[in-house]
C-alpha cells in the first residue's frame, strides 16, 4: 500500500441540500444568485473526482484523461504575497508610490515566468489596510506611519494589473491581529483598538481583537466586506491566524468574555471554537450575498487533529489547529461554508510527526466529502532556509498529489510560501516544479456551484505571422450584457482540421478581454518558419469555458 493510502475512512458528512451530495455552500450561493434550480446537476457533477479534475466546459464537453499524468488543464497555481512586517510586498516600508507599483508589477512577471495563475496577496495584515476604508487605517508598511495616505490605491492596481495578465486576485485579509506589538498607543488615535479598548486584548506580544465580543466580529466583517463590495477582487483569503498559537506560560486573557457572551457552551475552549465557526459561517453567507462570484478560501495549520487525539483526525503527531487555535477546520469543509480550504502541508515527505504523503489524502479524502476544493499549501521557503535538503522534494510533493487526486479524492492545485523564495529558485526547487509539472498554462479549477455568465464561443477571423510571432484577431459576439471575461487560446502545429483543448500541451494561454467586440492576442512563443493552427475559446469571470471556434491557420 503506497504511503499516501495509509488513512483512515470517515463516515459521509451530514449535508443539508436539496439531493445527495448538493450541499449548503452550494445552494446557498446559487439562491444568492438566483441561479439555483439551473445548476443542480452542474454542481453534483462537479463533486465527482474525475470530473473535477478535468472540469467539463461550459457547454456540456465531456474531458477525457490529460494526455500528460504531469500536466493539467485546469489546476490553481497561486504564490502568498506578504505584506506584515515588508516580508514580500512591499520591500521596505516609506517607497514612493512608483517604486512600490513597479515592485508589485515585478512579483506579477515572478508570476507569469512561472506560469502561475493566482496570487494570493496579503491587504489586511494587523487592522489596517491597503485600501482606502472608512472603517481602519491605511497600513504602516505602505508608508512607515499607520494612517498616511500612500498616494495611489494600493489594492486597486493590484487588481487592475493582475486582471490584465489574466491573473487571480485574492485579497488576503487577517482577521483578529491588531499590531505586532502590545501598546496602543502607538496606533492611530482613531484606530478601532483605541476607540474601542474593551475589544481588544494583548498575548504573546501582539494585539489581538477579542474574536468572543460580538461587536469586534461584526467590525472586522464589515472591514473586509467594504473591500468585497469597492474591489473587483476575486477571492477573500484568510490565513491559519485565528486564535493566537499558544505561548508558553501565558493564558488567553478572555475569561471575562467567556462568562459574559458564553452561555450554551460547556467549556471556554469549545465557546472559543464557536466564535472562530461563526465568524467563519457569517462571512460566507455575507460575501455570497454581496458578490456571488467571490471565492472564499481559508489556509489553516496543516494539521486538524491527531489520530491520537481523535479517530477522525490524521496520522500524525504535531500541534492541532483544533486545540490550539480553537479553529475547527475539518467542520468548515464538511459544512460547505468554503469554495476551497488550503491547509499549510509545510513538511516533508517522510517526516515522522507530520508526513506529507499522510496528510495531503486526509485532506483529499475530508474535501471530497462536500466538494470543497482542495489546495495544498507548500512550504517553499523550507527550500531556502534548508530544512528541505531534497531538491526534488517540491515536484515530488505535486506527484503525489496527482496520485491521490486519481486515488482518493481531488486536489486543484498547489500556493507556495512566499513570493520571494520564487525568483532565489534555491537548491532549483521551484524551476524543477515549473519543468516538470507546469510546462503549459493551465486555466483554473471550476467552481459550478457559482454562478455563471452566458458567454458564446468568439469568431476568431484570422492568425497572421508578423515580425514578433502570430497575430489573433477574434471577435466576441456575445450581447453586451454576456461578453467573455477572457480566452483561451489552443494551437497545434501544421493543418488541421481539429485542435483537442482538452490536451494541456495546446494549451499557449490566456487573455483578458479588452472590451468591446474587437480582440487581438499575439502569440509570441511561435517558432518562426512554422504553421499552426489555432482555436479559441471565451471565458467567463469563473472560468466556465465555451465550445471552441473554428479552426484558423496561420497566413
Amino acid at each position: 500500500m503506497p504511503a499516501y493510502a495509509r488513512t483512515t475512512s470517515h463516515p459521509p458528512a451530514k449535508l443539508s441540500g436539496l439531493t445527495s451530495g448538493f450541499g449548503r455552500r452550494e445552494f446557498l450561493t446559487m439562491a444568492t444568485a438566483g441561479t439555483a434550480a439551473a445548476a443542480i446537476s452542474v454542481t453534483i457533477a462537479a463533486l465527482d473526482p474525475a470530473t473535477a479534475l478535468g472540469a467539463p466546459a461550459m457547454t456540456g464537453n465531456a474531458t477525457p484523461q490529460p494526455s500528460s499524468a504531469s500536466d493539467l488543464k485546469r489546476e490553481l497555481r497561486a504564490m502568498w504575497i506578504a505584506s506584515v512586517a515588508n516580508i514580500d510586498w512591499p520591500s521596505t516600508s516609506g517607497l514612493d508610490a512608483a517604486t512600490q507599483q513597479a515592485e508589485f508589477l515585478h512579483w506579477l512577471d515572478v508570476a507569469e515566468e512561472n506560469r502561475l495563475n493566482a496570487v494570493f496577496v496579503q491587504v489586511r495584515p494587523t487592522a489596517d489596510a491597503f485600501y482606502e476604508s472608512p472603517y481602519e487605517p491605511w497600513s504602516q508598511y505602505l508608508t512607515g506611519t499607520q494612517g498616511q495616505d500612500p498616494g495611489y490605491d494600493p489594492l486597486g492596481f493590484m487588481v487592475e494589473e493582475a486582471h490584465k495578465r489574466n491573473i487571480e486576485l485574492h485579497a488576503w485579509f487577517n482577521p483578529y491581529r491588531v499590531s505586532m506589538q502590545t501598546d496602543p498607543a502607538q496606533l492611530v488615535a482613531d484606530h478601532p483598538a483605541r476607540q474601542h479598548p474593551d475589544w481588544v486584548w494583548a498575548y504573546g506580544g501582539k494585539l489581538y481583537f477579542d474574536p468572543g465580543i460580538p461587536e469586534a466580529q461584526e467590525h472586522i466583517q464589515q472591514a473586509i466586506l467594504h473591500a468585497v463590495r469597492n474591489y473587483d477582487i476575486d477571492g477573500v483569503h484568510f490565513d491559519d491566524y485565528f486564535y493566537p498559537y499558544p505561548v508558553a506560560g501565558q493564558v488567553l486573557p478572555d475569561a471575562a468574555t467567556y462568562e459574559q457572551y458564553g452561555a450554551g457552551f460547556d467549556t471556554i475552549e469549545d465557546w472559543r471554537r464557536g466564535n472562530v465557526d461563526r465568524f467563519v459561517e457569517t462571512m460566507s453567507v455575507r460575501i455570497k450575498a454581496t458578490k456571488p462570484w467571490v471565492k472564499f478560501g481559508i489556509s489553516p495549520f496543516g494539521i486538524w487533529r491527531n489520530a491520537g487525539t481523535d479517530p477522525l483526525g490524521s496520522d500524525t503527531g504535531g500541534s492541532e489547529s483544533y486545540d490550539d487555535q480553537f479553529a475547527d477546520t475539518r467542520k468548515w469543509v464538511l459544512e460547505g461554508w468554503l469554495d476551497y480550504i488550503n491547509p499549510q502541508i509545510y513538511w516533508q515527505i517522510g517526516l515522522a510527526v507530520a508526513d506529507y504523503a499522510a496528510l495531503v489524502p486526509w485532506w483529499a479524502e475530508v474535501a471530497a466529502q462536500s466538494g470543497t476544493q482542495l489546495y495544498v499549501g507548500e512550504a517553499l521557503y523550507k527550500m531556502t532556509s534548508g530544512v528541505f535538503t531534497d531538491p526534488a522534494e517540491l515536484t515530488n510533493h505535486l506527484d503525489l498529489c496527482r496520485e491521490v487526486s486519481r486515488d482518493v479524492g481531488p486536489i486543484h492545485g498547489n500556493v507556495y510560501y512566499s513570493a520571494k523564495h520564487i525568483p532565489v529558485d534555491a537548491q532549483g526547487g521551484m524551476s524543477k516544479v515549473v519543468e516538470d509539472h507546469y510546462q503549459y498554462p493551465a486555466l483554473m479549477p471550476l467552481m459550478p456551484h457559482l454562478p455563471a455568465d452566458p458567454v458564446v464561443t468568439p469568431v476568431l477571423a484570422n492568425a497572421r505571422r508578423v515580425r514578433d510571432g502570430i497575430r489573433l484577431h477574434l471577435a466576441d459576439i456575445g450581447t453586451k450584457a454576456a461578453r467573455a471575461t477572457a480566452f483561451a487560446v489552443y494551437r497545434v502545429s501544421g493543418t488541421a482540421d481539429f485542435v483537442d483543448t482538452d490536451d494541456p500541451a495546446n494549451l499557449v494561454g490566456t487573455f483578458r478581454s479588452a472590451g468591446g467586440r474587437v480582440q487581438s492576442w499575439l502569440d509570441t512563443s511561435a517558432e518562426a518558419g512554422t504553421d499552426y493552427t489555432y482555436v479559441v475559446t471565451a471565458l467567463d469571470r469563473v472560468w466556465n469555458e465555451t465550445d471552441p471556434s473554428q479552426p484558423r491557420t496561420t497566413s
